[in-house]
């Protein structure tokens, strides 16, 4: 078993400290759900800073994650109860563990019905709401999009979920706006900008994954410590008898607890499918604190295997580049008045959401974690439930005044500034000058 760094008793110390077993804040709760969180918009559109005097919407782009879905496979479901039928035919279920196995069977016998990994009802309504939220910010763009035949480009990484987040949405714009519907195109495919974690450009990055030992030994000394085995514990406690919990391994303790952790973190996800759509109540079979606990487990593998990762490495976040070129590049045909679109939409997964934000410098993905400091939530502000959510996006808005291009940036919906170092029109201001993002981000030798 693992020793409690410094570093991490510190990170654990503020995190037993935003989220006691009593009564956690509401952000902390929505953080113990990591990059299964739903979605929930960052911003009410009726606070949106208007565009400078005379500058008019002529373009917008967006990636977006899939909506709220399934797991994609059974396995937590099927590993929880079979451990549960040996405690029942032993005698060895609690109160509550008698309620918790045909729940747990309810829920999966739902998630078999959606599908694994495809969209629930919740999910669809997300990706549904988000596209009319869009077409309602600029309703001028669209209705300029209709009458100058412009096309909108919808395109997503092929994989099942993000192609039917792609269809809804495009689907929510043309009811929205019927004029639309003969300028948006089929959703097409392209793995290399949507999936590329899985495509050529990132052969780096797998390699990393597969054998870069600093960080399997950095996910095992967080991952492997005494906190993890007594909320293992504690986890299981609730649900089974002492006798029968402590004759298992702690192998075997850490991972039934995960799976029931899996199952919390997936429930609100397959709300509209729990009996009366009123949810599954899996937080009656965790404590807010063992929730806690877990849900900083899974932000620590996904900060060093998507994120920031160790600080002066770009390998989690650098094949990312592609798809932050996109963006820069569909401007700049807009500018150029090569291009005939009027808008694209890019459906996509927590594997591209995630370093794409570490690449572009997004609120809580700017700081990578040392050997000294590893990660922890007390001295780094990065969070899955805020980074990339479920349905989680980041779309750009395009204004245009003569020859000048304004851009705003919605992050989850949220007016957000660009990284450090660029420089909007006025203090305060959520706009920038496109001329100003190419050199910020390196596209040009200067400023304009």
């Amino acid at each position: 078993m693992g020793r409690l760094t410094p570093a991490v008793a510190l990170g654990l110390a503020a995190l037993l400290a935003a989220a006691p077993a009593g009564a956690a804040t509401k952000t902390g709760t929505r953080n113990s759900y990591g990059t299964k969180a739903t979605y929930t918009p960052g911003q009410s559109p009726r606070t949106y800073q208007r565009p400078p005097a005379g500058f008019t919407a002529v373009f917008t782009e967006n990636v977006s994650r899939h909506g709220s879905r399934s797991t994609t496979d059974g396995e937590d479901a099927d590993l929880v109860l079979v451990l549960w039928k040996k405690a029942e035919a032993a005698g060895a279920l609690t109160a509550k563990g008698k309620e918790f196995g045909p729940k747990v069977q309810a829920l999966q016998e739902a998630m078999s019905t959606v599908g694994y990994g495809d969209l629930s009802g919740r999910g669809k309504r997300e990706i549904h709401d988000t596209a009319v939220r869009m077409e309602q910010r600029l309703p001028g763009l669209f209705q300029r999009i209709a009458g100058a035949k412009e096309k909108i480009d919808v395109v997503s990484s092929g994989q099942g979920r993000a192609v039917d987040s792609a269809n809804l949405y495009a689907a929510a714009l043309a009811d929205t706006e019927p004029a639309l519907k003969p300028q948006i195109g089929a959703t097409r495919t392209d793995v290399d900008l949507l999936y590329f974690h899985k495509a050529a450009g990132g052969a780096a990055y797998r390699d990393y994954i597969a054998n870069d030992q600093r960080l399997a030994s950095t996910l095992k000394s967080i991952t492997d410590q005494p906190t993890t085995h007594r909320a293992a514990r504690d986890v299981l406690k609730k649900l089974f008898k002492g006798a029968f919990v402590d004759q298992l391994s702690d192998d075997d303790r850490v991972a039934a607890a995960t799976a029931v952790y899996h199952l919390y973190a997936i429930a609100p996800a397959m709300s509209d499918e729990s009996p009366g759509g009123k949810g599954w109540g899996m937080e009656r079979y965790i404590s807010k604190r063992d929730a806690a606990w877990f849900g900083y487990l899974s932000d620590t593998e996904d900060f060093y295997e998507k994120g920031p990762g160790f600080a002066g490495s770009d390998i989690t976040y650098k094949m990312a580049d592609v798809l932050l070129d996109d963006f820069f590049t569909k401007v700049e045909a807009k500018r150029a008045g090569t291009g005939d679109l009027g808008a694209e939409l890019r459906f996509t997964h927590a594997e591209e959401i995630i370093p794409l934000a570490a690449l572009m410098g997004l609120p809580g993905s700017t700081k990578g974690a040392t050997a000294e400091r590893p990660y922890t939530y007390a001295d780094n502000t990065w969070r899955g439930a805020s980074v990339a959510p479920l349905g989680s996006n980041i779309q750009w808005d395009v204004f245009r005044k003569g020859d000048t291009y304004l851009v705003r940036m919605l992050y989850n919906e949220k007016e957000t500034a660009f990284k450090a170092g660029c420089r909007p029109t006025a203090k305060g201001s959520t706009f920038y000058k496109f001329d100003e993002l190419e050199r910020c981000f390196g596209r040009t030798n200067s400023a304009s």
